[in-house]
């Protein structure tokens, strides 16, 4: 089977929706997970998103 459908919602995104994770300051990793941190909306990445979602990374955020 064709996989000509995977990835295509990223496409349209500047740098194919990569950067730097305002949380875990990574460079180059996918930002496809929007969040509000301290009442902003920012994109941050995979692992940051399942670690806020379970309670891990509170310190990180309120330095951000």
């Amino acid at each position: 089977m064709s996989k000509a459908h995977r990835g295509s919602g990223i496409r349209e995104i500047p740098k194919l929706g990569r950067g730097t994770c305002p949380v875990c300051k990574r460079t180059g990793i996918k930002l496809l997970y929007e969040n509000e941190i301290n009442g902003k909306k920012v994109k941050i990445c995979k692992e940051c998103n399942k670690a806020i979602a379970h309670g891990k990374k509170q310190e990180e955020l309120a330095a951000v």
